[in-house]
């Protein structure tokens, strides 16, 4: 009886080995890709901090011997960055409240409403998301130019507006569909409309889908770099990713200064940087939850 116990103490120590060398190899594998991927921003971190000639001292330090903060100063005036970033904000966020506002509003419509050509219409905008974005670049922007919006911010606002976006679209109609219509009758019964239960009732119980909309669409449009150089020719209406380029065609006629580039590009990313950090908890409740609505 002994003997059977000892040998099902040493089979669970065994079990218990393996299972903490799996979770050993797990972690080591994770930290490995982990250091990977922030190696390149770790190594933009300390070239920003390092002097000019100190970026191609050889032998190469990864540490600088002196903090040079005053790249984060005078790389940011070579651009004139807080202009750049002033119109970028406006841009960005303009573009993000008219996109996800629209796409929501879309969603509700085509999942609650009942109306005919309704399943032809969403199909329509299922398909619109395998068109490639650079398909309709010619036409836009003869249509934008012959309406007198070209050097003007309104290409890169109004259309989201329209519902610019078709992934979005698809996206606010699952979630829709996975509300229960009860709720719409019992908000009919008060005497709510289709306006007042939008805004009252859906917004509020969608609140990680539009979260996680705006996420992307705000990382999309603050990245966007396509655009702005095809719309804006006046250099006090750029976006922040021309003028990031613009530092970089000065580089053309001068020694390059990476420490200063670097420092710039940090700053260029910090913002969409800190929103998904702060949001991080939505984004995933948003994109996790898409998976449990009902797909019809």
């Amino acid at each position: 009886m002994s003997k059977t116990a000892s040998s099902g103490d040493e089979l669970r120590k065994a079990a218990k080995r393996k299972k903490r060398g799996k979770s050993a190899a797990w972690y080591a594998t994770a930290l490995l890709l982990c250091s990977v991927m922030v190696l390149p921003l770790l190594w933009m971190i300390t070239i920003a901090l390092k002097s000019s000639s100190a970026v191609f001292e050889v032998p190469p330090s990864f540490f600088p011997k002196e903090w040079t903060w005053s790249n984060f100063v005078t790389g940011p005036e070579l651009i004139g960055f807080p202009r750049l970033l002033l119109n970028t904000f406006i841009i960005t966020g303009l573009s993000v409240f008219g996109g996800v506002m629209s796409s929501m509003m879309a969603g509700y419509a085509l999942a609650r409403l009942r109306f005919r050509g309704r399943k032809p219409l969403f199909y329509i905008f299922v398909g619109s998301m395998l068109l490639p974005g650079v398909v309709g670049i010619i036409p836009l922007f003869q249509l934008f130019r012959d309406i007198g919006w070209y050097d003007t911010w309104l290409p890169l606002i109004v259309p989201a507006f329209l519902g610019g976006n078709p992934l979005f679209i698809f996206l606010a109609r699952q979630y829709f569909l996975a509300v229960p219509m009860s709720i719409d009758e019992a908000a009919k019964v008060d005497g709510a409309g289709h306006i007042r239960t939008f805004f009252s009732i859906m917004l509020p119980m969608t609140k990680p889908a539009w979260i996680a909309m705006a996420i992307l669409a705000f990382q999309a449009s603050w990245n966007d770099y396509l655009n702005p150089l095809v719309y804006l020719n006046s250099s006090e209406k750029w976006t922040l990713a021309l003028g990031m380029s613009s530092f970089i065609d000065a580089f053309a006629a001068q020694a390059p200064d990476w420490s200063k580039y670097m420092a710039t590009n940090l700053l260029y990313m910090l913002p969409p940087l800190l929103l998904f950090l702060f949001a991080q908890k939505y984004f995933i409740q948003g994109l996790s939850s898409l998976g449990n609505t009902t797909q019809k």
